[in-house]
Parts: C-alpha cells; sequence; structure tokens
C-alpha cells in the first residue's frame, strides 16, 4: 500500500468514527435542538427564506447552514444524526484542506501527521459533530484564507483561480455566520501582507470576477429578507453580531485568557508540539524546523494570534469561536512534531499512544455529553406525546422552552409558550425568551403563540391539549385539572382533562414511528 493511500485511509476511518459519534447521543441543548429544529421547520413548512424557531422569524444569523441541514433531512430523514451531518461534513472539508494545503506547502508525512492530529482531536470528534453555525463558518474562513494565501505565494501576480476560490469561501462564510464569514480573512491577510512585504499584490487580484462571484452567491437572501423583513438586516448585523461584539450583557462572559484554555482543551495532546514552535521566533530563521517556508509559518501564527485576539475582546465568549483556528494550529503542531519527536526510534509509538488517549478521551467526552444532555431532554416524554397526540393537538410548554421537543415528535403545530410576556419584555435577559419575543416582531401572526398564563385555564377545558413543563417546576404553577401523563428525566407531560371524540382523524405525530429508535436517534 503507498503512503497516499493509507493517508487517504485513515483520514476516511477518523471521519467514520465521527460519523459513528454523532448519532450515539440526543441532540444537546440548547443549541442543537434550536438549530436542528429550525432545519426540520424549515423542510416541513416549506419556507426556505426565513428561518424559524416555533414558526417565529429567527434572524441570529443567515441560512446557509439551515439549508443544508433541511436538505440533510430531507434526504435521511428527520433524526438527530442527519442534522449532524451538516457540521460533520464541514468538519470533513476541514480535515481535507489541512492535508492538501500542508502537502502543498510541506511534505507528505508532515501533512499526514497534521491530518491525523486534527482528525483524533476534541475539535473534530466533538466540535464536528455539533449541530450549530461554528464548525461551518470555520471550515469556509479556513478555505478562504488558504486558498488567498496560496493565490499570493504562486508568483509576482496571484493565481486568479485560487483567488476566486477565495471569494466564493468568503461568500460561504457570510451566509453560514454573517460578517466574519470576511472580517477574520480579511484581517489575517491583511496583517500578514504588510508583515511579508506583499500588499502591492492585491491590486492584481481578479477583483471585478471575484466581486462578482461573491456577490451572486451572498447577497441575493440579505436582499430579499430585507425587502419583507424592513428591520431584518438591522437586528442580524446591529443586535447580533455588533452588539454582541461590543456589548457587555450577554451571555458566557470569560476572561481573556479563555480561549488559550479552550485551544488546549480543543487539540489536547497534540498542542503542546504546536508551542514547541513558539521559540522559532527567537530565531528570526526563514525557515520552521526546515519543513516550510517562512512566510507560511509565518502565516499560521498569524492567523492564530489574530483569530484568537478578536474574540478575545468581547465579554461573551463561546468555545466554537475558535474553530477557524484549528489548520494553522495543526500544521504548527505537526511540524513541533517533526522538531522534537521526528527520526526517533519509538516516534511511531508515542505517536499512536497519543493519538489513543486523543480518541479515547473524545469517546469519553461524547459519553458523557450524551448522558448530561438525556437528563435534560425531553426526548422520553417526546415518545408518548408523539403515538398520543394529534396533528390538530395543541402542546403548551411552561416554565421553559423545550427546544427538542418538536424535533423529536416531528409536530406540523407550533407550540404555545406560556410566559408572563409583558414584564419579560421590560426584564428578559440575554436568554430564549428574548429571542422569541424579539422573533415575534418580524410576524405578530406568528408571534401569537405566546401566550400568558390565563390561557392553561381555559385550555385544561378543551379535549386534545397537552402541557409540557421541566420536572423543578414547583407543583403550585400547574394549574388544576391537569393529569399527569409521565414524568421524565428532565420534563414532565400532562394531558387535558377531557375526553376527545372517537374521530376517524389519524392517531399520532410524525415522530410516533420513531418511538422505538435508539437514544440519538
Amino acid at each position: 500500500m503507498t503512503e497516499t493511500k493509507k493517508s487517504w485511509l485513515m483520514m476516511a476511518a477518523l471521519w467514520v468514527l465521527l460519523l459513528v459519534l454523532a448519532a450515539l447521543r440526543p441532540l444537546s441543548l440548547p443549541d442543537e435542538g434550536r438549530y436542528a429544529e429550525i432545519a426540520r421547520w424549515m423542510l416541513m413548512s416549506g419556507d426556505w427564506l426565513t428561518p424559524r424557531l416555533n414558526g417565529i422569524p429567527f434572524f441570529h444569523k443567515p441560512p446557509l447552514p439551515h439549508w443544508l441541514g433541511a436538505s440533510s433531512l430531507a434526504v435521511f430523514g428527520v433524526s438527530s444524526w442527519a442534522a449532524r451531518l451538516v457540521p460533520a461534513l464541514h468538519a470533513g472539508l476541514m480535515l481535507l484542506l489541512v492535508f492538501l494545503t500542508a502537502q502543498h506547502v510541506s511534505t507528505h508525512l508532515v501533512a499526514r501527521r497534521a491530518a491525523l492530529m486534527l482528525g483524533t482531536s476534541l475539535s473534530f470528534l466533538i466540535a464536528g459533530q455539533y449541530v450549530n453555525h461554528d464548525m461551518v463558518v470555520a471550515a469556509w474562513i479556513s478555505v478562504a484564507i488558504w486558498s488567498f494565501a496560496l493565490s499570493f505565494l504562486h508568483g509576482a501576480r496571484p493565481h486568479a483561480g485560487l483567488a476566486r476560490l477565495g471569494f466564493a469561501a468568503c461568500a460561504l462564510g457570510v451566509l453560514s455566520k454573517g460578517l466574519i464569514g470576511l472580517a477574520l480573512p480579511g484581517l489575517v491577510l491583511l496583517v500578514w501582507l504588510v508583515w511579508t512585504r506583499q500588499l502591492a499584490k492585491v491590486l492584481r487580484l481578479p477583483w471585478l470576477s471575484g466581486l462578482a462571484l461573491f456577490a451572486v452567491m451572498a447577497l441575493p437572501w440579505f436582499v430579499v429578507v430585507q425587502r419583507q423583513y424592513p428591520d431584518a438586516l438591522g437586528y442580524l448585523f446591529g443586535a447580533q453580531q455588533f452588539g454582541r461584539y461590543m456589548g457587555t450583557t450577554f451571555n458566557n462572559p470569560r476572561p481573556w485568557w479563555f480561549y488559550l484554555l479552550a485551544l488546549g482543551g480543543l487539540f489536547f495532546p497534540w498542542i503542546f508540539f504546536a508551542l514547541n514552535q513558539v521559540k522559532v521566533t527567537a530565531r528570526k530563521a526563514h525557515a520552521a524546523a526546515g519543513q516550510v517556508a517562512w512566510p507560511v509559518w509565518l502565516l499560521c501564527w498569524i492567523w492564530m494570534v489574530a483569530i484568537v485576539g478578536f474574540f478575545s475582546i468581547p465579554t461573551s465568549k463561546i468555545v466554537g469561536y475558535v474553530l477557524p483556528v484549528l489548520p494553522p494550529l495543526a500544521l504548527l503542531a505537526s511540524l513541533g512534531w517533526q522538531q522534537w519527536m521526528g527520526g526517533r526510534r519509538r516516534e511511531r509509538v508515542v505517536f499512536g499512544v497519543l493519538a489513543a488517549v486523543a480518541i479515547g478521551g473524545a469517546l469519553i467526552f461524547n459519553g458523557l455529553a450524551g448522558r448530561y444532555s438525556a437528563r435534560h431532554s425531553t426526548q422520553d416524554i417526546a415518545r408518548v406525546l408523539a403515538c398520543a397526540a394529534r396533528g390538530s393537538d395543541t402542546v403548551y410548554a411552561l416554565g421553559e422552552y423545550p427546544y427538542d421537543l418538536p424535533f423529536y415528535t416531528q409536530s406540523t403545530k407550533p407550540m404555545v409558550v406560556v410566559q408572563d410576556w409583558p414584564a419579560l419584555r421590560r426584564s428578559a435577559g440575554d436568554n430564549w425568551r428574548r429571542e422569541l419575543f424579539e422573533g415575534a416582531d418580524f410576524d405578530p401572526v406568528a408571534g401569537q403563540v405566546l401566550q400568558t398564563p390565563e390561557v392553561l385555564e381555559a385550555a385544561v377545558q378543551l379535549p386534545g391539549q397537552w402541557l409540557v413543563a421541566p420536572n423543578d417546576l414547583q407543583a403550585a404553577q400547574i394549574p388544576a385539572g391537569w393529569l399527569p401523563v409521565q414524568k421524565g428525566s428532565g420534563w414532565s407531560l400532562w394531558a387535558s382533562a377531557p375526553k376527545r371524540p372517537e374521530t376517524a382523524e389519524h392517531k399520532g405525530l410524525p415522530g410516533c414511528q420513531h418511538q422505538g429508535a435508539k437514544q440519538g436517534q
């Protein structure tokens, strides 16, 4: 077997492992429940323009991951695995990108090692199957940076084809998560071009065709949405991007060093070999460990420092934001290994042991995450509800919002979410309540599913009404008359008292057919 074939088989095996892990746990809340359900609703409703959560517009982020998620559900059926296929494909794209680009700028051995380091890490095996926008935009940011960088390194005149690929990747990055799909590649490349004295090459990029390609790919959705919802782009870019970046009142406040710790966990144990490359800066050599050209090595460090620095400025920090730095981190770790361990007698044994430790850690983490998610999931009561309810029945959510319940039951009717909404509009923080009532402002008709508690007193008198609430909700908050049906691990299900008249209407929601499915499917 050739070394090249061996490399491809190793990477394929790691991607298959990723797909297996993606099938072994319930949806994590809130993110996976939220984004999987937005994709399912898009497919079920046929409205591919407006992302909706519980029928309410959701303009926190652009639609590309929702489109891909809905397409995956259409092909493979509604399951958590099908929803996770979208980030898994982009994790595979990043793995492929690391291997091909590292092989282009260095040796095959360095490239394979970099790919294996990435493919055995938590960043690939766990973040690569997590349903949100982070891995999607990280992959396209990485494609954009490498495409433009290789274009500039082509010669005195940038390679036009690679540059156009960079423009296309920026467009897909913007459609994935907004302005960072353009801003982060621009930031990294600007610093790098200035440092390496290549800035004049920018004038020779294929600007007309590149910008036209970017516009055709990225702009239509924003234009159409703005025409239908005049405040949508102001909300998406203003409140959800600039506001979150500059604000201090959003969730997940973390210290400035948070991402240094996060990268240590995401890329353990290979992170230590990347750190071995720090001392190369003191030598001011024009090669790093003799394996890559100085401009490539410098690009990797600028790439990491710029993006980690960019996301360290806001008060609110989320682990997935630093996924775009994985490609340069993997290459630097492979170079560090070559410098530290290359040629030693037990090199392969040590690498195999560390890879096994990394994979074992991912397996343990995936299992623990699955158990944690199961304790907070509605999957157990969803099985009962899906087979007992009818499509015309109404489900009321009290206390908290069960993000994953509609996904598991595959309901076609929005839930009625019960809260003191007038009071919450004055006091709600950065939470699910705010995302629902702010979304309802774009579509007041859809927002009618947001009701106050007195609606439950009337609903209990009608047949075909269901109530879900978290187990830690005090019993006194459940209005009289609701009959307990099932207490699950994290949520409980009640039904209204009156018996429904016998009809020929089909009993059960579409999710009933998955009642016997395995946990996580």
